[in-house]
Order: C-alpha cells, then structure tokens, then sequence
C-alpha cells in the first residue's frame, strides 16, 4: 500500500480568467467533459452548442499542450494519449454591477458575472501497484441475520393492514 501511495500523478492546468458569462452556464459544458478521455472531451466541446463551448475547447487544448511542454521540459514521459480531464471547474470571477433605466425616472441594478475556467488533465496510470502487491484474506460477511430481520418485517406488515382492514368492517 505505502508504494501505491508514493505514486504520484502528475496534473497539468489551464486558466481562462474573466469570461463574460455567468459560471452557471460554463459549468454547464463543463459537466458534459469531466472525466473523459482527452480526444472524447474535444469532440464533445467541439460539438456542443452552447456559446461559452469554444473557449472551453480552447482552455482544454491548452491544458494538452501544457502537458505536451512540460514533459519535454522535465522529461518525464507523458503519454498525451493516455491523458483525461481530471477536473473542470468554472469559479466566480468579479461582478459588474450595471444600471438599466426604468419606467418614471428610476434605475433598476443588475450583475454581469464574470467566470473563471480551470481545467485540469492527469494521465491514466493502470492499477500496477494493487496487481503486485499481495493478496488480502477474504472478508467474511455477517449480512445474514440482517437479512433475516427484514423478511419478518415484510411478513409482519401485510398482516396488520389485514386486522385494520376487518375491524374498520
């Protein structure tokens, strides 16, 4: 266990700060990527609808190609094949605060939101360090006097709507 805990994954991110739409609707096309593979994410982006898609694809692509530099940098070998999106988030960013004209002289306030965009790759490892390591003694399960308790409860319940059922007659 200490050596699957020793390895670690490396993540690479990507930020777009201040984008003019609210975080709710980025976290929209954000929820559609999270956890798929790299290629299956861009298609998806690629292909959705909403406005806010093609500033994700590109904040995605940045991630890929930050990950694609660093491990030519450092050179560690990162497969940019085997990379998934690990987290993709959208925060809140500041707020501007507007005034729209009203009927009779008056203003009414209102907020543009603003978002920030942070998406976050990693490699997918393959669960080397649990086929290795060795084989932990089965569990025995007590589950069945548990088991029994709720098939009484079952049989009880009927009976009881039967004695209702008589003495309301």
């Amino acid at each position: 266990m200490a050596k699957a805990a020793a390895v670690k994954v490396r993540e690479f991110r990507a930020e777009a700060k201040f984008q003019r739409t609210s975080p709710q609707k980025a976290k929209l096309v954000l929820d559609l990527i999270k956890g798929l593979r790299v290629e299956q994410a861009l298609n998806t982006v690629h292909f959705s609808t909403k406005r806010i898609a093609p500033v994700v694809e590109k904040v995605l692509r940045s991630a890929i190609q930050n990950a694609s530099y660093v491990s030519d940098e450092q050179g560690l070998d990162v497969d940019v094949d085997n990379l998934y999106v690990h987290t993709a988030v959208a925060n809140e960013g500041p707020r501007m605060k507007r005034i729209r004209p009203a009927p009779m002289g008056r203003a009414f306030r209102y907020q543009r939101r603003l978002a920030h965009i942070i998406v976050t790759v990693a490699e997918k490892k393959a669960p080397e360090a649990a086929v290795a390591s060795e084989p932990e003694a089965p569990v025995k399960k007590a589950a069945g006097k548990k088991t029994a308790a709720k098939k009484t409860a079952a049989k009880k319940a009927p009976a009881k709507k039967a004695a209702k059922k008589t003495a309301a007659k």
